[in-house]
């Protein structure tokens, strides 16, 4: 069995979803020797979805192939998505949730299933948040950190009827 690396992520974004909306995100990665590498960054406009995406996103992907990972987060769409089997249900029905609406983030959630082959397990843990989980908090701080200092987002090409922003689950 493969040692196990573990993932903390975060993300914030103050005015969530509007024009002047600004996020960050946080990723502190712990390697089984115990080595630690933290990552952060932000963007505008931008939602706090994307901002939890992005973290976890970043951090997997800062992580050598086929290794198992523990992905510790606070965000419950993050979490559902991956434990719940949201993702492959909103992959089976054409990218619309059960609502029949365009799921919110796609081009993060298509990045987040190439990066969840590429290990052998990613498991996600849902801590609360603001509630004393350390390292959680730690990310927290860093994510807003991360905002002060966003970058503006970099478009990507939206196929008709998607949202980007997204503040849907």
């Amino acid at each position: 069995m493969a040692a196990t690396w573990t993932l903390v992520t975060d993300g914030a974004c103050s005015g969530n979803g509007t024009d002047e909306s600004r996020g960050g995100w946080a990723a502190i990665l712990t390697a089984p020797d115990g080595a630690e590498t933290v990552l952060t960054g932000g963007e505008y406009p931008t939602t706090n979805n994307r901002m939890e995406l992005m973290a976890a996103l970043e951090g997997l992907s800062a992580v050598p192939e086929g290794s198992e990972v523990e992905l510790v987060t606070d965000s419950s769409y993050l979490a559902n998505a991956i434990a719940k089997g949201w993702l492959d249900g909103w992959q089976r029905k054409g990218w619309r949730t059960a609502s029949k609406q365009p799921v919110a983030n796609r081009d993060l959630w298509e990045r987040m299933i190439r990066e969840l082959a590429r290990h052998g397990r990613v498991r996600p843990t849902l801590v609360r948040g603001h509630a004393g989980h350390a390292v959680n908090e730690r990310a927290d701080r860093l994510a807003v950190e991360a905002a002060l200092d966003a970058q503006p987002r970099q478009e990507v090409p939206v196929s008709p009827g998607q949202e980007q922003l997204g503040l849907d689950v």
